[in-house]
């Protein structure tokens, strides 16, 4: 497998990178500060519930009602690699990788003006993506496809070779906005309905380099001391133009943009103190438009400009439920699904996938008196991936999540929110026979990846009421 192969699969998965952390693959569910001090939030029938649950929005009272929320996340994405020939010069076979990804400004909006039975409400988040993520020393699935090189110049040469070196570096930003507008209306004083629709705009960018690859052989005229040298000069002087091409820099700057709708339908069932929330996003299909800036392809097809990448949104369903235990304690649950293996990715690589992505929510909110409430909740998210399906660049592993926060009411018609939520992540190790092949042969050899991330989100919001 040559390089530029290996440097397209790894580029082309960054598109699909998730930042803020709540939610599927590709989504983000805490759209509010609200979400990030409680976390089970589908059964809200406060101003949050334009995006959580928008049938349960006739709840409010008549008026103009918004909310606007920041969240500031900060995740480090760290790979632990192991591969033979990593060990070169007397080195070690395991290396780490480690990417940093940081979204300090993730803004929302939520907003509904109702009157009588009708509710019309509107949404404005960062649905997917949110932030950047680096990698300055590059990734173990770049630098292996040079590690091999003393290996394949030694016993397939004849050449003794001890030693590479590489410049390898990878960043990529990923935001997907989301506009959603809907009305809801009470059909009695239990049911309630709603019908709308978000627009997705998908910005996506990516910057890589694979360059400087350097070797040492020993040859007896050319390099009789074993210095290292320039691997595209060496090569050259040989006559290997196909070690050559493996061997040649190649950097990606590029731009991926794309929008689509999806249908949103929502329902709420409200009795005494209980209220049940359920809600069904459609699947939103487009596609992404490559752009390349100043050329820097990579050589590769896919992103020349105007190609177009497959980068579908998968459908959602949520349904949650609250009770009023007491009038000063709620307790609320949620349940979410995504369909993620019915979207459409690059390479079609959701057929990887065992299924879709589970969550599990619950959440306690109690009010210490008029002024003040405390809240805090729990998420289980249990992902339908497969050893083939994760790569060093885009993983997503099983976690637990817990936020906590409260709530001041400033006056009549406004309240602070403010929440911290952490995610705590289960180690995921891929051994992988094909970790690597021998250049010029048919042989690979095996490695293997240990997979952990780190999430961290602060929150505060203020809603209004007029």
């Amino acid at each position: 497998m040559k390089m530029n192969r290996i440097a397209l699969i790894a580029l082309l998965t960054l598109c699909k990178v998730s930042f803020v952390s709540a939610g599927g693959i590709l989504t983000n569910t805490n759209q509010s500060a609200h979400f990030i001090r409680m976390v089970a939030r589908d059964a809200s029938t406060q101003i949050d519930a334009a995006y959580t649950n928008p049938a349960g929005l006739v709840k409010l009272k008549d008026g103009l009602h918004f909310s606007f929320s920041n969240q500031s996340a900060f995740q480090t994405r760290t790979i632990t690699s192991t591969f033979v020939p990593f060990a070169s010069f007397g080195g070690d076979a395991t290396k780490l990788y480690e990417g940093k990804a940081s979204a300090p400004l993730v803004p929302s909006l939520q907003a509904a003006y109702k009157t009588g039975k009708w509710v019309l409400s509107g949404n404005f988040a960062v649905t997917g993506g949110g932030g950047k993520a680096t990698f300055n020393r590059g990734l173990a699935s770049f630098e292996s496809m040079v590690a091999v090189l003393p290996v394949a110049m030694t016993n397939g040469m004849g050449l003794e070779t001890s030693n590479y070196s590489v410049d390898a570096y990878m960043t990529g930003s990923s935001f997907i906005y989301g506009l959603q507008l809907g009305g809801s209306y009470a059909i009695n004083d239990m049911f309630s309905a709603y019908a709308g629709f978000r627009l997705n705009i998908v910005n996506n960018g990516y910057e890589g380099y694979l360059k400087n690859i350097k070797i040492n052989p020993k040859h007896p005229q050319l390099n009789p001391n074993g210095d290292m040298l320039s691997a595209v000069d060496f090569f050259t002087t040989i006559g290997q133009p196909a070690l050559v091409d493996l061997v040649a820099d190649r950097e990606i700057d590029n731009k991926q943009s794309g929008w689509g709708v999806a249908p949103i339908l929502g329902l709420n069932f409200n009795y005494k103190g209980l209220n049940i929330g359920a809600k069904y996003e459609f699947k939103t299909s487009l596609d992404v438009e490559s752009k390349t800036i100043n050329g820097k392809d990579g050589g590769l097809d896919q992103f020349k400009d105007g190609v177009n990448t497959p980068h579908d949104i998968p459908a959602l369903f949520s349904i949650g439920a609250s009770y009023q235990i007491t009038p000063q304690l709620l307790a609320s649950v949620g349940y979410h699904h995504f369909f993620d293996k019915e979207a459409q990715m690059a390479n079609d690589k959701q057929k990887l996938l065992d299924g879709g992505t589970n969550e599990y929510l619950a959440g306690l909110e109690y009010r210490i008196n008029r002024l003040f409430l405390v809240s805090a909740g729990a998420q289980m998210t249990r992902y339908g991936v497969t050893d083939d399906y994760l790569t060093d660049l885009s993983f997503s592993i099983n976690s637990y999540s817990i936020g906590l926060g409260g709530a001041v009411n400033v006056s009549e018609n406004v309240m602070l929110n403010i929440g911290y939520f952490w995610t705590t992540y289960s180690d995921w190790s891929k051994e992988n026979t094909n970790y690597a092949k021998i250049p010029t042969t048919e042989t690979y050899l095996s490695g293997k990846d240990v997979f952990l991330r780190t999430n961290k989100v602060f929150a505060v919001g203020v809603d209004f009421s007029f």
